[in-house]
């Protein structure tokens, strides 16, 4: 699912490339035809964001105006070529609307599971459903305490309903609730001002650093550091163990989405005990959203390995490499000789997020996952078109050895993030943002499970296990990027 933070990059990009311009508008997949005839040679206007819900305005100055509604669904981009300097991809099944700038030699394509025409009517009406978007600075954290405050949903709902918060998805509400200390099970009638401020507080907090960085990084940079893991990106989304104290995580379904929480950090207390949820130790999975290096997953057990890797390290241990997946999980399990965690850390505090400012270009947020060996099947770069992002990750991998000609603008984004890995931080608008993606060197101290810091047994066995991780993590390749098609329908999250 395309999140707000990546809607409004693109409305901050389609701002300060395309507002102001009139284009040839056509459908290449005849789905939008009559809207791309309306908005043909008129002018773009302007463009707004309201949590996952992209508005663009075409028309002249004084009205009225044709809007065309977009949600991206679960893989839809909004992307734009410079004709000039780049080659431009054919139009796929799934392009939906294309924009042409002779003058200019802008070609910009959309794919999208909802684009719709209309007028400023259509709007107003859906803004006037939609909630506080952490992003706008319309956003009136007073009102929505007045909706939080008067519901019996649980505030682990109340976070994922568009009507309530606009733009936040599940990675964001596990994460969100885990740094404001707060179960996901508290109703909102049972919430309180003073929770539901911290709530807030992590809400903008977060999709602002998503929409600086490009990419929905949680964890606090210097606590990540002090954790001895600077990759670390989220504390327990799809984690059996909390990073910051090493405590149980559990989850649960709420709406057919899987909800997490850490038992220590955010307890129910008695005024909560109603809600108390039927939660079960959580069911960790090989992400596709949250992709992690292998060093990494090797290390939190092995649930996080797929068949092949189990079976690898199966074989490198000289055990049996038969059975399902359950079977080998198992095996290997038995196999792994890692301590228990130590005791509950106290946690590292620091200051809120600073004003909203896009800090990574599209190319540099694209070229940032794939170092951290983040898929991009899903939390994708919206600006980009698939062969854009392919492109970045490329270029990423290989370095300077296949820059050249057209890549050259891709290029230099890619050796802003290749400095700030060599370096461990770039700093983005006054906030650390770790971009350190190598495997540590071994020490006597190393990650546990959830990436929490904890003693490791040095045996030979552990010393080679972490040796083979840190070989297939530097071998491992981000798939290559693919247009994604359309099925699938639109989800309140």
């Amino acid at each position: 699912m395309v999140e707000g933070h990546s809607v409004h990059r693109v409305a901050a990009s389609h701002t300060k490339r395309l507002v102001g311009k009139k284009f040839k508008a056509s459908s290449p997949n005849g789905r939008f035809t009559d809207g791309a005839t309306a908005i043909n040679n008129q002018v773009f206007q302007r463009i707004e964001a309201v949590g996952k819900n992209l508005f663009a305005f075409f028309g002249p100055i004084k009205g009225p105006l044709f809007v065309v509604h977009v949600h991206f669904g679960m893989s839809g981009q909004w992307s734009v070529f410079d004709s000039n300097s780049e080659d431009v991809p054919e139009p796929t099944p799934t392009t939906r609307l294309r924009l042409e700038h002779p003058e200019t030699g802008l070609v910009s394509h959309l794919s999208a599971m909802t684009v719709q025409l209309g007028d400023e009517a259509l709007y107003t009406e859906k803004r006037a459903v939609l909630g506080q978007d952490p992003l706008r600075a319309d956003a009136d954290a007073d009102l929505l305490f007045e909706k939080v405050s008067n519901s019996k949903k649980t505030i682990g709902q109340l976070l994922m309903d568009q009507s309530v918060f606009a733009g936040p998805g599940n990675i964001y509400r596990a994460e969100i609730l885990f740094k404001a200390g707060v179960h996901p099970n508290v109703k909102g009638i049972d919430l309180g001002r003073a929770r539901f401020d911290r709530v807030w507080l992590h809400t903008v907090e977060l999709l602002r650093r998503g929409f600086a960085c490009g990419s929905i990084l949680t964890v606090d940079p210097d606590e990540a550091k002090a954790l001895g893991n600077p990759r670390l990106r989220r504390y327990i989304y799809n984690s059996a163990h909390c990073a910051r104290c090493g405590g149980r995580v559990v989850s649960w379904d709420v709406s057919a989405r899987t909800c997490y929480a850490c038992t220590r950090c955010q307890p129910l207390n008695d005024a909560d005990a109603i809600s108390q949820p039927k939660a079960s130790p959580a069911k960790v999975f090989v992400s596709h959203c949250a992709r992690e290096p292998l060093a990494d997953r090797i290390l939190q057990g092995p649930s996080k390995l797929v068949v092949k890797e189990l079976r690898a390290e199966l074989e490198r241990r000289g055990l049996e490499t038969k059975g399902t997946k359950a079977v080998l999980v198992k095996r290997l399990a038995t196999a792994m000789d890692i301590d228990e965690p130590e005791d509950e850390q106290e946690p590292t505090h620091l200051p809120a997020s600073p004003p909203l400012e896009m800090a990574l270009s599209a190319e540099a947020a694209a070229a940032e996952k794939a170092l951290a060996g983040e898929n991009r099947a899903v939390e994708h770069i919206a600006e980009l078109h698939p062969s854009q992002a392919a492109k970045a990750a490329a270029l990423a991998r290989t370095g300077k050895r296949t820059r050249g000609g057209g890549g050259k603008k891709v290029a230099g984004q890619v050796e802003e993030v290749e400095a700030a890995s060599e370096a461990e931080e770039v700093h983005t608008a006054g906030r650390v943002v770790k971009l350190e993606a190598k495997v540590e060197p071994e020490s006597d101290v190393g990650l546990g499970l959830g990436g929490r810091q904890r003693k490791v047994r040095r045996t030979p066995q552990t010393a080679q296990l972490k040796h083979t991780a840190q070989t297939k993590a530097g071998s491992e390749q981000t798939e290559a990027g693919s247009e994604q098609t359309e099925a699938g329908s639109e989800q309140t999250e």
